[in-house]
């Protein structure tokens, strides 16, 4: 039975533990420097160095060193082959030199070094660096320092490898959060030459690029035409090119990434920049269609790789993006002043739509309504119909979004709250305040506008029965007012359009004079200060409060005023509609048989 000596035991324990301790570090810089700590648990030395390996100019560099001279560990190159390390990583051994004046093949590096140890790292057959050990002291090392240098340096290189995976997943991750950043920036710009600069700019963030230059494909004369083009820095000036023509013209033309190691060996390189090398072009695909390229040239050889023509790709598209819309906004521009005369035409449109007073000589009953869009166009919509004697339909809406498309959506639901209302003449207990609601959801879910939707409120005032009927559909809850106490009426509901077949509650209450009901639109209550804080129901009711006794047009003029002095400065987030409605004294009522008689509440 053979025996294993103290030391050997020691040692392979020693090995064993320093085995885990590099394979716990995963960043490439704390590894390199961890290194010669632990190696000194093993054996002595003066100076350590660990050399990586550049596949692409066959060299190895300093990647750490310790007892090296800054400079010589800042600069030191040496070929595969040449030195004791160049030689022991080409022949894939360790190479042992007690006496280093006595090998020709021993280089310099620290000056007083006598003994050299060298051990090359491999990973899975393939040499990645060395591990470099230098002594003042001949004959230093030892055929078991040889040993021992070579298992741990399996363990190192295993570790290296780890730790540039673990490097390159995270540079990955950055480079999509820096791409993610880079769009918002592109998005942001709307001038075509102000967004091309902007994207040369940005782009030196993701890849570090010598020649670039942005091409844009001209459908008129099926050419690329240069639009940014710069060198070192400096502008320079590109001729027009055909699209299938060189380099450029091919990747415009098949739609796909162009990446040329030597520009020498392929005959479709078209001349420009005195030292290219190398280059990568990468479309700029809109869908299907290309608009244009990245042109990307070095003074090196094989100087771009697939990782840059993926994160090109990927950049390529969002600025293909933020290009189609710059051009896009400059047409707009160019038809601007069409577009404001639409715009001032489609507002007196809207404000036509608004009823301006009450749809019959209603008495016993003060109305007043306002409306502000935080656009030039708003979504907000409100409506005073009579669809029988002695009757007020106030309906107050809230379409999601502004602008035009909220305007339009609005308009046509409010078109479908009318003409909903009016066939409550021939079917009112279809058409009650509930049916109104999930009548017209269903049409407004028919037409599959996922993303608009519709909160609306809807009050049925019958004034002969003296009652009030709600239904509502998601509108912040309205105000009512009798005496001394206000509070808000919960009805909640599920907006118009959001949902097939919703259905929707009501609440009835009876009126009396000197009852207040308020109704306000999302724009009113969630009204921002600088402060980003809401104006809320709260300061709503208290509004409400003072001015109770006011007649409906102070009351929302009131209601205005408040929220402008709350936002201040603040520019409104959201279009802004409040209706007051007041039961006074008395009402006349049209009986049946005969003329109107005055009925006192």
């Amino acid at each position: 039975m053979m025996s294993v000596s103290p030391n050997t035991t020691e040692q392979l324990t020693t090995l064993f533990a320093l085995g885990r301790e590099v394979a716990s570090v995963l960043d490439l810089d704390e590894l390199l420097q961890k290194i010669p700590q632990l190696i000194a648990r093993l054996t002595k030395f003066q100076a350590f160095a660990a050399y990586l390996l550049d596949p692409k100019g066959n060299e190895l560099r300093v990647a750490y060193s310790v007892g090296y001279p800054e400079d010589t560990a800042r600069t030191l190159r040496l070929k595969v082959g040449h030195g004791l390390v160049g030689a022991a990583v080409a022949e894939g051994q360790p190479i042992l030199v007690n006496d280093v004046h006595t090998d020709p093949r021993y280089v310099e590096a620290v000056p007083g070094s006598k003994a050299e140890l060298v051990v090359p790292l491999r990973r899975k057959g393939r040499v990645i660096g060395a591990l470099n050990l230098l002594s003042d002291t001949p004959g230093q090392f030892t055929e078991a320092d040889v040993e021992m240098l070579r298992q741990f340096g399996a363990h190192v290189a295993v570790a290296i490898e780890n730790a540039r995976l673990f490097e390159h997943e995270r540079e990955y991750t950055s480079t999509l959060e820096i791409l993610s950043d880079i769009a918002r920036e592109f998005g942001a710009i709307l001038n075509l030459d102000e967004l091309l600069t902007k994207i040369a700019n940005l782009t030196k963030r993701v890849i570090d690029y010598r020649t670039f230059g942005i091409l844009l494909v001209n459908d008129e004369t099926s050419e690329l035409e240069m639009k940014v083009a710069v060198r070192y820095g400096d502008m320079i000036q590109v001729p027009r090119v055909k699209l299938g023509v060189g380099l450029v013209g091919y990747a415009a033309l098949h739609k796909e990434p162009v990446l040329v190691p030597d520009v020498s060996t392929d005959p479709r390189y078209i001349k420009v920049v005195d030292d290219a090398r190398s280059e990568l072009v990468i479309p700029l695909m809109l869908k299907d269609r290309c608009i244009g390229v990245f042109d990307l040239e070095s003074p090196e050889l094989d100087a771009f790789t697939k990782s840059h023509v993926e994160i090109l790709t990927l950049l390529a598209s969002q600025a293909a993006v933020a290009i189609e819309n710059a051009r896009l906004y400059e047409t707009i521009r160019a038809n601007e002043d069409r577009l404001e005369k639409e715009i001032r035409f489609a507002q007196r449109v809207q404000h036509a739509l608004l009823p301006t007073e009450l749809p019959t000589r209603l008495k016993g009953v003060d109305v007043a309504a306002r409306f502000a869009p935080a656009r030039e166009l708003g979504g907000d919509l409100y409506d005073f119909l009579a669809p029988e004697p002695n009757t007020l339909v106030v309906a107050v809406g809230d379409v999601s979004g502004k602008g035009v498309a909220a305007a339009l959506y609005s308009a046509f639901a409010g078109e479908l709250i009318r003409s909903r209302t009016f066939r409550r003449r021939y079917a009112p207990e279809r058409f009650s305040p509930a049916g109104v609601l999930a009548s017209t959801n269903t049409i407004l879910y028919e037409r599959q506008l996922e993303e608009y939707y519709c909160t609306l409120c809807y009050a049925l005032f019958d004034f002969k029965r003296r009652t009030l009927t709600l239904a509502n559909s998601g509108l912040p809850y309205p105000i009512r007012c009798r005496g001394d106490t206000i509070s808000q009426i919960e009805l909640p509901g599920v907006p118009l359009g959001a949902f097939a077949g919703s259905t929707y509650d009501e609440l009835s209450f009876d009126l009396k004079p000197g009852d207040v009901f308020v109704f306000c639109s999302d724009g009113v209550f969630e009204a921002n200060d600088a402060l980003e804080r809401e104006f809320g129901a709260e300061r709503l009711i208290d509004v409400v409060t003072a001015m109770r006794q006011k007649p409906a047009r102070e009351l929302v003029d009131a209601i205005f005023a408040a929220v402008q002095d709350f936002r201040g400065d603040t520019p409104p987030n959201d279009d802004m509609t409040a209706v007051a409605l007041r039961i006074t004294a008395s009402n006349k009522v049209q009986d049946s048989a005969g003329p109107e008689r005055e009925r006192h509440w």
